[in-house]
């Protein structure tokens, strides 16, 4: 029985940078995409899931698509429903949300499109408490989108969100998702993951007994040169989350993609 309920009790985590709705895309545009981006949600069975680059319209998509799933997030540039929403989804059935909330990556974390430091745009963090009802246990988790351009505002992103995760999860165990634009050997992972910093998060590619899948996860829909692919999606942890298994989810439906972004796949109890 002690084995059915671990099994019960495992978390299925996801990051997934679904590409805003860009009608320049083509074919790979979001109207052709969006049904399969919600299929694969649900195939693979996601608990909690980071969602980066969504526009209001596929907040609504996705909504409609998967009603089992509640949603955490606002618009970045006004802090209602314009702009890119960095949205955190979590599975109804077996989550009880008891706190979420929002911040943006800048010198002002309460103003609403607020941009920080050199950033080309503005960015945000959603959070949120949940409780599981199978273990009664409870995660705080967070998802993120780092600037594409600004050096500064990258590491200085990642300072506010470890401070914030310190404060904010009450020693909880941590998940935090996203798209940090940054490789594995940048200042800016190197700076999330430093075991100097007692409020450092660690890597579940690292950690993980099992690794799927590339060793990247941007391909712009296909048009990176394989060798030339950069890793910068992530799921990190800390407090006594034990990961099971990590993957990066390449596939293609013909030669339709997901995304121009690989989702991140990890299993953690």
């Amino acid at each position: 029985m002690k084995q059915q309920v671990s099994e019960q009790a495992r978390v299925n985590v996801m990051s997934y940078n679904i590409r805003y709705d860009n009608p320049e895309d083509g074919m790979n545009n979001w109207q052709y995409r969006k049904d399969r981006a919600a299929t694969a949600i649900r195939f693979y069975d996601v608990d909690i899931l980071g969602t980066q680059e969504v526009l209001h319209n596929q907040l609504e998509d996705l909504k409609q698509r998967l009603p089992e799933y509640g949603v955490i997030g606002v618009g970045r540039e006004d802090g209602k429903v314009k702009g890119e929403y960095s949205a955190l989804w979590y599975k109804k059935a077996r989550f009880e949300l008891l706190a979420s909330g929002y911040f943006w990556l800048s010198e002002t974390p309460e103003i609403a499109g607020s941009r920080g430091w050199d950033g080309a745009c503005e960015r945000i963090a959603s959070w949120g408490k949940l409780k599981d009802k199978i273990s009664g246990k409870e995660y705080f988790a967070l998802n993120t989108h780092l600037d594409h351009i600004g050096v500064v505002a990258r590491r200085e992103g990642v300072s506010l969100i470890l401070d914030r995760v310190n404060e904010l999860s009450d020693g909880l165990p941590v998940i935090v998702t996203g798209d940090f634009n940054a490789e594995p050997e940048s200042d800016v992972i190197k700076h999330m993951t430093d075991a100097e910093n007692p409020k450092h998060l660690q890597d579940t590619r690292l950690m993980s007994p099992i690794v799927y899948g590339p060793s990247w996860s941007f391909h712009d829909f296909g048009k990176i040169p394989y060798d030339k692919r950069p890793l910068i999606d992530y799921v990190f942890v800390r407090n006594d989350l034990k990961v099971l298994r990590y993957g990066v989810l390449a596939e293609t439906e013909g030669s339709e993609f997901l995304s121009d972004h690989a989702p991140v796949l990890v299993t953690v109890e």
